[in-house]
């Protein structure tokens, strides 16, 4: 068990003023923050929920900023959407530079590149020269294929990647394989909506054009399509759509699982 002053030390980052020290350690013992949400969430006991909501109303925005950017990022979304003074604090700036500066000290920019150091170590457990890189891409990549109502052909985006990769550097194998990687994590991280089932049966249907390597699309990002349409989407087919879609599957890929078979 930790002595409480090594436990001060680790909460509070260099340079943050005692008296806030003090205040944030007081908060989280009295209101943790987890019952919090479950009280705002739930609406169980309305007396409760006034006084923890007026305990919190009453901190300034820097102080909030101190007691989330130490929360876990997975609970980011939903404690933005307690309240509407906390969605601005998300909304702005300077959370994300203290979250910048806590969790990559040598970080100067702030929620892009927060998001895609982010990414970076913790989607592809990466801590070396390329971490930043392979999250901006990944950002880019996923942005093209959920934001645009008609993304660049596969192909281009495939390109523009191994394109980057090259320019850094890195052999046309490591490029090839970062951007294998890539796609299959955005593939992995889009919501199950109307929009992907249409993304994906697009990237189906494209027709195979012959690119020299490393420019040819990944033979395992191709299988991945396929499979997502088959098993998380198979209820988005109607019948011509599921035949044609099987026929291409049947042809790049001998044999296909019996799980795809069946309309």
């Amino acid at each position: 068990m930790h002595r409480p002053s090594k436990f001060i030390f680790s909460f509070v980052s260099p340079g943050v003023d005692a008296t806030i020290v003090l205040l944030c350690l007081q908060l989280l013992i009295f209101f943790p923050f987890y019952w919090l949400l479950t009280v705002m969430t739930d609406n169980r006991d309305s007396d409760t929920l006034t006084l923890v909501d007026n305990s919190f109303g009453r901190l300034p925005d820097h102080l909030l900023i101190e007691i989330f950017i130490r929360l876990p990022v997975s609970e980011w979304a939903q404690i933005s959407c307690v309240k509407k003074q906390w969605a601005s604090l998300f909304l702005g700036e300077c959370l994300w530079q203290a979250a910048l500066m806590r969790t990559f000290p040598s970080a100067s920019q702030a929620k892009r590149r927060f998001a895609a150091l982010y990414v970076g170590k913790h989607i592809f457990a990466l801590d070396n020269d390329i971490d930043e890189i392979v999250g901006h891409t990944y950002l880019f990549l996923k942005e093209q294929l959920e934001l645009s109502n008609m993304p660049p052909p596969s192909g281009i985006l495939h390109g523009t990647i191994i394109d980057q990769f090259i320019t850094c550097g890195k052999s046309r194998d490591v490029a090839h394989e970062l951007a294998s990687q890539i796609w299959l994590a955005v593939l992995d991280n889009l919501e199950e909506n109307q929009h992907t089932f249409l993304l994906l049966k697009r990237l189906a249907l494209e027709g195979d054009v012959f690119l020299p390597f490393p420019y040819s699309r990944s033979i395992k990002v191709q299988w991945r399509v396929f499979e997502k349409l088959f098993t998380d989407f198979r209820d988005c087919f109607d019948q011509a759509d599921y035949y044609d879609v099987l026929a291409i599957a049947k042809n790049k890929f001998q044999p296909i699982p019996s799980a795809w078979l069946g309309f």
